[in-house]
């Protein structure tokens, strides 16, 4: 729209918040633009500059707050061959990315899972270092590309010891070993 097609009093689409909604020009402002009522929500916004507004509404709206249900009800009619929700409760609609098939790949085992598996099967205190070799070389897990697996495991030990306290699956057995609890 051009400024000089904008009038008070005037009912138009705007672009506010990145939403198109119905505005109602109610003054100028002292600072360049329109002072407007957002219609759906009857708050008091600012149009900077025409190019927010794109074009004249159909139908002023009454200013004031009305939930989102009672506006998509006035305003939205399905045609008669579409079919409700409700007809069909085992239709659920489509939304966003569609989800991988989980059922065909069982899931992996974390790097901490694996190390008390293994401390469980040898049941004697290692070091993180150990756990690592010993996950790897049974083939439990295996580091994703990282320098210092070990340390990483030793920190997700601790503080699972610390989380958990006494139903911690680990416990320290001497400095720098962990046993299976």
């Amino acid at each position: 729209m051009k400024k000089n097609e904008v009038q008070v009093g005037g009912v138009y689409t705007a672009k506010v918040s990145d939403k198109i909604v119905e505005v109602r020009i109610d003054g100028e402002n002292r600072h360049g633009g329109w002072n407007a009522t957002n219609l759906a929500t009857g708050k008091k916004i600012h149009i900077k500059s025409p190019a927010r507004l794109r074009g004249a509404a159909e139908a002023p709206q009454p200013a004031g707050r009305r939930s989102k249900a009672a506006q998509t009800a006035a305003t939205t009619e399905l045609p008669a061959t579409e079919v409700s929700q409700e007809a069909m409760p085992d239709a659920e609609p489509q939304r966003g990315k569609a989800k991988r098939a989980t059922a065909a790949e069982p899931k992996r085992m974390s790097g901490l899972d694996a190390a008390a598996k293994v401390l469980e099967e040898s049941g004697k205190p290692m070091n993180a270092k150990e756990m690592i070799d010993a996950v790897e070389a049974k083939g439990y897990w295996k580091s994703p590309g990282g320098k210092t697996p070990h340390a990483t495991l030793y920190s997700a030990i601790i503080r699972e010891i610390k989380a958990k306290g006494s139903e911690a699956r680990f416990r320290k057995a001497d400095r720098g070993k962990f046993a299976h609890a």
